[in-house]
């Protein structure tokens, strides 16, 4: 029977209120010593799911059990009750898979924690217990109304368990949770994609972090997201993390030059509203993505002179653009900066607006349309620019943002030829800290811009979102905001000329 092969440990009472069972620890008992810590500040569980993942979990947080609840993989409508019961006992839940492989690592776990008896949820885990158990194990089909009562195990309350909120990862989701740690469930292996994952953490970085699958990537990476989630700083919009589920509409220019883009038609003030409304255009057609205004202001203009310092690019102060940045944060209004460099680098230039990028709401643009060779003029040559420079500029910002620990960052390059970024196969597109976005910047008919939408998409690098530019002058006739959205893939930043 269960009961007579739990002891010695404290045998069991069933408590019944309502018909219903209650468990109740033992607390006359001294905490034992079952649960571990990870002997690491950051771990990953390094398992895909299921059974692996359920053993591994096993593996890092317990080092004995008196009892372990056995599921089968495949049972998933026993899962709940398996993982409840394992939760409030305190012990592992473990699955049960066909194979012998699989039987031999699950055996091989259970003679690691040494359980006093198995507890089978269902038919299938039921008949592995029976074929597998050993001689100092009992088996006892699980039964709610007589949990055994056993010694609480030491809670492991300076742990944090990440771990995904899918079924797959359901019995060491459990297994977390019966260790006594602090379990957050994500919907996305990264907590900064997660309002509920940032506000839980705001304030406080964990001594210890668990991470359960290999989703999660890299021990570094993963004490990196947790300690920026801890900042509490969100994007307009909330999260930490910008696509998917987010779209920016954006209007476009340079302050106080209508001549460049709808941006500078008005004052700040103004271009504030103006953006919340274009903004809320989009709402009314949107799939369910959250949709901010945005402003994208040339911070470095292009110039048909060489000025004082010869490299045909009008570059603007600092103070010059933080009152249309300030405006935009304190509005929840997302900010890029453009530059057209002209005969100078991206990089250069990119370091004159480090104060305006250590602000957690603003991006970076990089326009290679007007970045200059040598001997070239605007206006008589298109610029273009090399992978190397773009994967220089993103790796200082990456580097900015990682350092400050600020949510992800906006890096666009806009393109309409093809050979405006040359080696575009190059582009280490991989960095953490950044999102990148390429900006389709066509204008003409319906025709001519799918077909620049379809020339810069074609074979183009992995891990990147689309952007697209509708002009209120030169398109005929300019998309309606339906229209834009339709696009496919729906471009992530819409920007206004």
């Amino acid at each position: 029977m269960l009961l007579s092969r739990l002891s010695p440990v404290v045998l069991a009472g069933v408590l019944l209120t309502n018909g219903c069972t209650a468990l109740a620890l033992d607390s006359s008992a001294r905490p034992d010593a079952r649960t571990v810590m990870p002997g690491e500040p950051t771990t990953v569980v390094a398992a895909a799911a299921g059974a692996e993942l359920a053993l591994q979990t096993s593996r890092s947080l317990f080092r004995s059990a008196p009892a372990v609840v056995l599921v089968a993989e495949q049972d998933t409508a026993s899962m709940a009750q398996a993982s409840a019961a394992a939760v409030k006992l305190g012990v592992p839940v473990l699955l049960t898979a066909a194979g012998d492989g699989a039987s031999a690592a699950l055996r091989t776990e259970l003679d690691r924690l040494a359980p006093e008896t198995l507890l089978p949820v269902g038919a299938a885990a039921s008949s592995w217990a029976r074929e597998h158990a050993v001689k100092d194990e009992s088996v006892e089909p699980l039964n709610e109304a007589k949990l055994p009562r056993v010694p609480g195990a030491a809670k492991l309350d300076q742990l944090v368990v990440l771990t995904l909120n899918q079924a797959d990862a359901a019995a060491a989701t459990a297994t977390a949770k019966a260790s006594g740690a602090r379990v957050l469930e994500l919907k996305e292996a990264d907590p900064r994609a997660d309002d509920d994952a940032i506000k839980a953490l705001t304030g406080q970085v964990p001594a210890h972090v668990l991470a359960l699958g290999s989703a999660f990537g890299s021990a570094e990476r993963v004490r990196y997201q947790v300690e920026t989630a801890a900042t509490g700083t969100l994007l307009p919009g909330g999260r930490q993390v910008l696509f998917p589920h987010r779209r920016l509409v954006a209007l476009y220019g340079h302050p106080g030059d209508a001549g460049l883009g709808s941006l500078g038609e008005q004052g700040v003030d103004k271009a504030v509203e103006r953006a919340k409304k274009v903004a809320a255009s989009y709402r009314a057609v949107d799939d369910g993505d959250t949709v901010v205004p945005a402003f994208e202001i040339i911070a470095t203009v292009a110039s048909a002179d060489p000025g004082p310092d010869g490299d045909y690019s009008n570059e603007s102060t600092v103070d010059q653009l933080r009152p249309w940045v300030d405006a935009a944060g304190a509005a929840g209004i997302y900010v890029v900066l453009d530059l057209q460099p002209g005969r100078t680098d991206f990089l250069t230039q990119a370091k004159l607006y480090e104060e305006l990028l250590r602000q957690p709401h603003v991006g970076l643009a990089l326009d290679p349309e007007w970045r200059l060779s040598a001997h070239q003029v605007h206006m008589v040559q298109i610029g273009s620019v090399a992978a190397n420079e773009i994967n220089e500029t993103a790796a200082w910002l990456a580097d900015l943002t990682r350092a400050n620990h600020l949510p992800q960052k906006v890096l666009m390059l806009h393109q309409f030829l093809t050979e405006m970024i040359s080696s575009r196969d190059d582009l280490d597109t991989s960095r953490d800290e950044l999102s990148f976005v390429i900006h389709a910047d066509g204008f003409g008919t319906a025709g001519e811009k799918m077909a620049t939408w379809q020339r810069v998409r074609d074979e183009a690098p992995s891990r990147v979102w689309w952007g697209w530019k509708n002009f209120y002058d030169e398109d005929k006739p300019t998309f309606s905001p339906r229209q834009t959205v339709e696009v496919d893939p729906s471009p992530v930043f819409v920007s206004y000329q």
